[in-house]
């Protein structure tokens, strides 16, 4: 059945548009007031969201040792918050769809500061993984929801750079959540690191509630479970958004996977480096902030397949450079991974609300369930190489999960979807 003509004209190899019939005065426009609160807003809902999720990432080893827990069982703190979140997402996108996008970021975004701050608290190892569990519940609300805002209140040619400036808070929350984690951490303990990120994420709340601009487009949708099934169904039968869904799993697993472990080979002979170094090795997360608005950009011009393809070989590249021994080679090559990594998610994730015929979040949703499910088990089953083989044996795990990753760039590119 064809699509309605789309109100933008893209690369011919983008997916199809569709955007609501509306006069280009409704839209929000780059330069505008109203841009700039929305990007100042979504920038520091995905800072608070990434350094939430990921601050207990540099210090895994701290755990290991505190807890007595291995490598693999360590890094369920963060395993199980993304697992969570990806459950979570199956929930808000279609909720966001019937109540509003703003409501439920702000909530969300605040009852995941409220249980990190909780977390620092916990005398037990299983009260930490409940703690994280229910954090990775709370940011389910947020990461699609932003997603779908700037698909539906943007100006359709926007779009892409603005995803790209949402995307680059993404990567500063995360080297901000690693760093001062690692760096709290070594100086003072790992309880005051994660109150402080916690304390932080709060205040960010506050002000993404103060200056997000409400909705002019949303539109809402039904809660029915019939109504949520026929879009379910209607989002995996589509030709291009079960492909996406599947390069947002396979992106996420390498990137979590090579950040989970990298530290615990720092930290060991010959290298021995401290904590707070290994934590101040997240500022590579700054290739991320510029890759993923520039991928953005690049779109409009080349298109997105091939932009995606680039951007995963770059992590490709990055990664076989880390095999070496130098401090001086692994240091480049976790900076091209990374900047491959954001660029590759910014323009995949930007793919999705265009694709989407109807029920964005939904369709959001289901790009970061994948998304994080990849963490999940990824980053999990790579403690597993780790363990058995030591960093060869998870560049080989990694290797597999970026050619699936670009052979999925590939099809999507020679469809010309």
């Amino acid at each position: 059945m064809s699509r309605p003509s789309s109100a933008v004209t893209l690369h011919n190899d983008d997916l199809s548009t569709r955007q609501p019939a509306v006069p280009d005065s409704a839209w929000i426009e780059r330069g505008s007031p109203r841009f700039f609160r929305v990007t100042l807003a979504l920038f520091s809902a995905g800072l608070a969201t990434f350094a939430l999720l990921y601050c207990v990432q540099p210090i895994l080893p701290v755990l290991s040792q505190q807890f007595g827990v291995s490598p693999a069982e360590s890094s369920v703190s963060l395993s199980l918050s993304t697992a969570l979140m990806a459950l979570g997402l199956l929930f808000t996108g279609p909720l966001s769809d019937a109540i509003g996008r703003k409501s439920v970021m702000v909530t969300s975004l605040t009852l995941a500061a409220l249980c990190t701050l909780v977390s620092a608290t916990m005398s037990s190892w299983h009260g930490i993984l409940l703690m994280r569990a229910l954090t990775g519940l709370s940011l389910s609300g947020v990461a699609a929801v932003g997603m779908t805002y700037l698909s539906e209140e943007m100006h359709p040619r926007v779009v892409a750079f603005s995803m790209g400036l949402y995307i680059s808070g993404n990567s500063i929350g995360g080297m901000s959540g690693r760093l001062l984690s690692g760096v709290l951490t070594d100086f003072f303990s790992w309880r005051i690191a994660i109150g402080v990120i916690g304390a932080c994420a709060l205040a960010g709340a506050l002000m993404f509630w103060k200056i997000l601009p409400a909705s002019r487009h949303f539109r809402p949708a039904s809660l029915r479970p019939r109504s949520l099934l026929l879009n379910f169904r209607l989002h995996w039968r589509d030709k291009g958004l079960p492909l996406l869904f599947a390069e947002g799993f396979l992106l996420m697993g390498a990137f979590v996977t090579l950040f989970n472990y990298i530290g615990y080979r720092l930290l060991s002979a010959p290298w021995s480096l401290s904590q707070a170094v290994v934590g101040l090795l997240s500022v590579v997360y700054l290739t991320g902030s510029w890759s993923s608005p520039k991928a953005g950009a690049m779109t409009s011009r080349y298109g997105r397949g091939p932009v995606m393809i680039a951007a995963t070989a770059v992590m490709l590249s990055g990664l076989l450079l880390t095999v070496f021994s130098s401090l001086w080679i692994i240091l480049p090559g976790m900076m091209l991974f990374t900047a491959g990594f954001f660029a590759a998610h910014s323009v995949a994730s930007g793919w999705i609300g265009p694709r989407a015929r109807r029920a964005k979040g939904q369709a959001s949703s289901l790009y970061l369930f994948s998304y994080y499910l990849g963490s999940s088990v990824a980053g999990t089953f790579g403690g597993v190489f780790w363990h058995q083989y030591g960093w060869p044996g998870v560049t080989v795990f990694i290797s597999v999960l970026l050619v699936l990753a670009l052979l999925t760039g590939l099809r999507l590119q020679g469809r010309k979807l």
